[in-house]
């Protein structure tokens, strides 16, 4: 991992956890020539699911963390796949996220938008992505959000 990044990572206060093993049939990550592909990963800390529907039992300060904890746990993939260097990352090209939210609820773009500023904060101008904030009826183990990523490599 770039000393930089570790850097950002230490004066967030993130340790970044093991990478989830997949809870299905695929894998965690796939690298194919220069891009990598990240499974939907979920706000998981600790062993612990944000779990709801944003508009509902979830508020947007909680959805806003849970989409930062999917971006904790994407890292945490991109160190998995990279051998260890995230300096390797040259480019978070784009961010899928979804969230689990009530029809009425029309705020997925700022819940995203905890991960989209925890990546750009950590990787810098690497952090920089397209993306995609996405209302879902539900998401799997009932979590809040889900977002999966695509990055250029090294």
């Amino acid at each position: 991992m770039s000393d930089q990044i570790a850097a950002r990572l230490k004066e967030m206060g993130i340790s970044l956890p093991e990478a989830a093993a997949p809870a299905a049939n695929y894998v965690s990550y796939v690298i194919s020539g220069n891009l990598l592909y990240i499974s939907g990963q979920l706000p998981a800390e600790n062993g612990k699911i944000t779990t709801g529907h944003l508009g509902k039992d979830v508020d947007l300060a909680t959805g806003q963390r849970a989409a930062e904890l999917c971006a904790v746990n994407i890292l945490a993939q991109a160190r998995a796949a990279l051998g260890g260097d995230l300096g390797r990352i040259k480019r978070v090209v784009k961010l899928n996220g979804f969230v689990a939210s009530t029809p009425d609820f029309v705020e997925q773009h700022l819940v995203i938008n905890g991960a989209s500023n925890l990546i750009g904060a950590v990787l810098g101008e690497a952090g920089k992505h397209a993306r995609a904030a996405v209302g879902m009826a539900a998401l799997p183990l009932n979590a809040a959000v889900e977002i999966d990523a695509i990055m250029e490599i090294a």
